[in-house]
């Protein structure tokens, strides 16, 4: 349905027209990609602050983690979570406790959802600052109530976290996994529960991480200036800001389609038209950030693959040199017999 609306989107502004926006683009891309890799760094050291001195991983391999984990939830239909859970796989691998990775992966989904909506929210405010008519007046509305929704589904699962969701989870999950892989999730379920309350009595820390979070999104407006400057249609950095923090807000909704696709196209349409932008430049600028996304992410899914492919080599490397040890004993024995 999301690839239909696209697709509807492009004829209907015309084809032609969007393909002329793209075409002027050209190597202008090269920036553009490159330039994500500020918010994306930002979001990754937000994501550093909540683990543990003592044994988080170097800044860049934290950048490249979340590299990999913002390619997975944007590229696969894995409804926005599963890069989650391989980042919190991944920091595991680079030395952090299992508990404590878990825990983060957690607190860091609470913190993006916060900062987020307070991102929203300041767009939202900067638009009603403009000359305001019924169409601003309408967005306002649906953003109001989007963002209060929002602020509902956030204070549950901030709830849960205190009250042992994972222990509670366990639970849940005893008719729907296998026995093994419930008894290990129960054994570590109250770590983690324990590790997530301690992430949040943290201070500055929990703080540092919200700043830093709160600045990557800001920093994602860079893109859309960039992009209207290379289309020939710029905007002041205000008004990129108030397009990218309306965008981000239809992206966190619409979480359950992979890529937010048809989405991303509609919102840019629908908040471009408050600026005068037309239907094929607004239309042009997220099928950039679409071809920004591949550009990063693609390499992102390969690189993921080889990290996974050198991990289960070196496990069966000991297993291959166990079973080697074995067949050479019973040959010593049966040759000493």
């Amino acid at each position: 349905m999301g690839f239909s609306l696209v697709v509807y989107l492009i004829i209907a502004s015309g084809a032609a027209e969007v393909a002329h926006a793209m075409w002027a683009i050209g190597w202008g891309l090269l920036p553009i990609t490159l330039f994500h890799l500020v918010p994306l760094s930002f979001s990754a050291l937000s994501w550093r602050e909540l683990l543990h001195v003592s044994g988080r991983p170097a800044a860049l391999s934290i950048v490249w983690i979340r590299w990999i984990r913002e390619t997975i939830n944007s590229l696969l239909p894995v409804a926005g979570v599963g890069g989650d859970i391989v980042s919190a796989r991944l920091a595991h691998l680079h030395g952090v406790p299992g508990a404590q990775a878990a825990a983060s992966m957690v607190v860091d989904i609470t913190v993006g959802a916060v900062t987020q909506m307070l991102f929203v929210i300041s767009g939202m405010g900067l638009l009603l600052m403009r000359p305001a008519d019924r169409s601003v007046l309408l967005v306002a509305w649906a953003v109001l109530i989007g963002t209060a929704v929002l602020l509902a589904l956030i204070t549950a699962f901030l709830v849960f976290q205190h009250r042992g969701l994972f222990v509670k989870s366990a639970k849940l999950a005893r008719r729907l996994l296998p026995e093994p892989w419930l008894a290990a999730f129960a054994a570590s379920a109250s770590t983690i529960d324990e590790a997530i309350v301690a992430a949040y009595r943290t201070g500055w820390r929990i703080l540092r991480a919200n700043v830093l979070r709160l600045v990557g999104w800001a920093a994602g407006a860079g893109e859309v200036w960039l992009i209207l400057q290379s289309l020939g249609h710029p905007l002041g950095m205000v008004d990129a800001f108030i397009v990218e923090s309306l965008d981000s807000g239809v992206r966190a909704a619409a979480f359950m389609v992979p890529g937010a696709l048809g989405a991303l196209e509609g919102s840019y349409v629908l908040f471009g038209a408050l600026f005068g932008l037309p239907t094929e430049t607004a239309l042009a600028v997220s099928l950039t950030k679409r071809a920004r996304e591949l550009a990063v992410g693609l390499p992102g899914l390969l690189f993921w693959h080889w990290i996974e492919g050198r991990y289960l080599l070196r496990r069966s490397e000991p297993r291959q040199a166990d079973h080697t040890a074995n067949v050479n004993l019973v040959n010593s024995l049966a040759d000493h017999r």
